[in-house]
């Protein structure tokens, strides 16, 4: 190289650690594995409180676990979690309207807390029909929208969900996978899409309370490495500048 030329500085590049901690496929892999454990959890405790009730009957030879469900349950509603989780954070930031109402953790849990209160009605609070029954799920989960979300991406997406859920339970149980009592819409009991919108709701607010906090937590881990990074490149600055004035 030539005397009095510089080489440019290229592109620094990360440590393979550092790169894997903030890279944004990680991060989307963190909170889709909570996601889907939240939604395996919810999914055998309230699917045992539809069977004990009689809500949901599955045939003899699925039933293969402690909490007398299908194997198949707690995978797919885990599933469906985490897909529901990371979307609503992802449409929030394609919409440019970033959801800020009411993120802590103790509004998510009150949350949690009353999905699970509306999936208990709907099996064990009699009413004198159905239709009565399903009129007051609804009512409870607008509430539940208008209490902790209040957005119109969240109820736009709620309304999706509980629809395309609607329609593939319909399928199940016309396939022969498993049964309702009663149903008195098509297949299935009225009620059902009011769990599935609570439900959306629920992840959807888990879904983003995991995506701020990870962000929040990504943004400090980048401002201390930042930190040190500048405190080490002073260092020996100095130590380079002592070095040449002991020289002759």
């Amino acid at each position: 190289m030539a005397e009095g030329e510089t080489e440019s500085p290229g592109p620094k590049k990360r440590g393979p650690y550092i790169s894997s901690v903030t890279s944004r496929s990680v991060n989307l892999m963190i909170r889709g594995v909570v996601l889907f454990f939240i939604g395996v959890f919810l999914a055998l405790v309230l699917n045992l409180l539809q069977i004990q009730r009689n809500v949901t009957l599955f045939p003899p030879d699925v039933i293969a676990s402690i909490f007398s469900s299908a194997w198949w349950v707690p995978p797919c509603c885990g599933t469906a979690s985490a897909v529901i989780g990371l979307l609503y954070p992802c449409i929030d930031r394609h919409l440019g309207e970033p959801h800020k109402f009411k993120r802590e953790w103790s509004s998510v849990m009150r949350c949690v807390a009353v999905f699970v209160g509306i999936n208990h009605a709907s099996a064990k609070v009699d009413f004198d029909n159905n239709i009565q029954l399903s009129l007051t799920l609804a009512a409870l989960s607008i509430g539940l929208w208008w209490t902790f979300d209040r957005s119109r991406s969240g109820f736009g997406l709620g309304v999706g969900i509980a629809f395309l859920a609607t329609v593939v339970t319909q399928l199940l149980v016309y396939n022969g996978v498993y049964q309702y009592t009663s149903p008195d819409f098509l297949y299935v009991r009225s009620w059902l899409p009011c769990i599935f919108f609570a439900g959306g709701i629920t992840m959807g607010n888990i879904g983003r309370q995991l995506a701020m906090i990870l962000k929040m937590q990504l943004t400090k881990f980048r401002i201390c490495l930042h930190s040190h990074k500048e405190s080490l490149e002073g260092q020996t600055g100095t130590e380079s500048h002592d070095i040449k004035l002991e020289i002759p």
